[in-house]
């Protein structure tokens, strides 16, 4: 008698359930596994965070605008789909960033590397930082490295290693940015853990940061050329290519992806036939049916297992993880009604300069291919963690705010030709101190209880991108490997 067909459950239409689902009916096609895979999303559309908005030949990107490219699971993803000729990177006129310092711009100085000088003459010619800044920062190149065990907040480090005032006027407005938060809050070992390895292997961030940077030159050299050398990739008619390619991937391979539909609670029960006895789960939906499964892949915000998830100690802590809302506003405006003098892809804006926008970038210079011609696309965003009174503001008063400043930092004085807002909602999580081992576990106690129940995605190891795929194809791996041993077992006990 042949294998019976075993059923994966995946909760959520993102970025990490799209992925899962396509990995795994490659796991299971090379594993030999039966394997029929249904996708819930909540929404009416999939995609998660990635949401591309084509308009009047503009591109904009409603969610994330790119990925890094030295990060390779995205990457390997689309070559996977068959879409390697679709990227697209960062235009000439696009890669230098600025920061607004003093209410004044300041080019980011070069060799910095996730805001950690590598350059150091050209660090110390900055105007960003006061000479008293500089030689505190540059104590970290003798100052004995921490030899204490655990977790410590990323803010807590970098001062530590850097002083303060490099904290405030550039890794605040360059980090935090990744995930709106507050440094002081964000673990380290959970957002930048090659920052502590660089101290612990050569004493120093700055050193070890020179070195990360050397190597990371040298497997840059032996790699195909991707996006001329660009730091971050995209897609010609935008990261929905991604999104899209995957879609009709699953559709290809038989998957079943219901829109409009999500998961009110995942339950166990023991279901025996006569070929079986195993323990499997109940999905129950919210249109009052159920789906039978054997795994379970939950790619959701934390916030979302209470209902949903046994009510576990660390189950309950992940749910109460903190997240951020934040929104981006897109201009769009004549190329003759932009000044001309500004020169960089955008700029970054610290807590302490007082401004409404956090960040802003120049979409079209940044990406030329954004824009028709003869138009300029900007991208500004608001939001962060300890600054969330933007939500009760309406759309008109986020737009207006966004407009006056953006009048008076690019002199821009014409009106817009189109806006659009997306409002982020508790969108961006914020890795704690000791995340790592709150994951750790969450995901123990529930493999006791429920094994073959997995968690990913966002809210685990990374925001970025990148980091979405590469969990959503390692915790499709293992589902897929999960059942194969379990339907050799079960073969092996008839």
């Amino acid at each position: 008698m042949s294998e019976r067909r075993r059923k994966l459950v995946i909760v959520g239409g993102g970025i990490t359930g799209l992925t899962a689902a396509f990995y795994a009916k490659q796991a299971a096609d090379e594993a030999g596994v039966p394997l029929q895979i249904t996708v819930l999303e909540k929404s009416e559309r999939l995609g998660g965070k990635i949401h591309t908005l084509r308009k009047d030949g503009f591109i904009i990107e409603k969610g994330a605008d790119s990925f890094l490219t030295r990060k390779q699971p995205m990457i390997d993803l689309t070559r996977d789909l068959g879409l390697e000729s679709r990227f697209v990177g960062q235009g000439s006129r696009g890669k230098r960033a600025y920061f607004l310092h003093r209410g004044a711009f300041h080019p980011a100085p070069k060799g910095m590397v996730l805001g950690i000088p590598t350059d150091l003459s050209t660090f110390l010619e900055t105007g960003l930082v006061s000479p008293d800044g500089k030689a505190r920062a540059l104590e970290d190149l003798t100052l004995p490295k921490n030899t204490a065990e655990g977790d410590e907040s990323l803010g807590g480090f970098l001062e530590r290693r850097l002083g303060p005032e490099m904290v405030g006027s550039v890794a605040e407005p360059l980090l935090a940015g990744i995930y709106a938060g507050d440094l002081y809050k964000l673990s380290l070992a959970a957002t930048f853990p090659q920052f502590r390895e660089a101290e612990a292997q050569y004493g120093s961030v700055i050193q070890g940061m020179q070195a990360w940077q050397e190597a990371s030159k040298a497997q840059a050299s032996l790699a195909p050329k991707i996006g001329a050398g660009s730091a971050f990739l995209s897609y010609e008619e935008g990261l929905g290519t991604i999104i899209e390619g995957l879609n009709q991937a699953l559709a290809d391979a038989g998957t079943t992806i219901h829109r409009e539909t999500f998961a009110v609670r995942v339950e166990s029960h023991e279901n025996k036939t006569e070929t079986e006895n195993g323990t499997e789960y109940r999905v129950h939906l919210n249109r009052g049916d159920f789906l039978e499964a054997d795994s379970v892949i939950v790619t959701l915000p934390t916030y979302e297992y209470p209902g949903l998830l046994p009510h576990l100690p660390g189950l309950v802590k992940l749910s109460q993880l903190p997240y951020v809302s934040v929104a981006n506003v897109v201009l769009a405006f004549r190329e003759e009604d932009v000044p001309p003098g500004f020169d960089g892809s955008g700029f970054v804006i610290s807590r302490k300069e007082g401004r409404f926008i956090t960040a802003c970038t120049l979409t079209s210079l940044k990406w030329e291919n954004t824009a028709p011609s003869g138009k300029v696309l900007l991208r500004c965003y608001v939001g962060r963690a300890g600054d969330q009174d933007w939500v009760k503001l309406t759309d008109e008063e986020i737009v207006s705010r966004v407009c006056e400043e953006v009048k008076e930092l690019l002199q821009i004085e014409a009106e817009p030709l189109f806006h659009e807002l997306t409002r982020l909602y508790r969108s961006m999580p914020n890795y704690p101190v000791g995340h790592l081992g709150n994951v750790r576990a969450a995901r123990n106690e529930l493999a006791q209880v429920m094994p073959g129940v997995w968690l990913t995605g966002a809210a685990y190891l990374g925001v970025g991108l990148p980091d979405c795929v590469q969990q959503g194809k390692e915790t499709a791996e293992e589902a897929v490997s999960q059942l194969r041993k379990a339907g050799i077992s079960g073969r092996l006990t008839k």
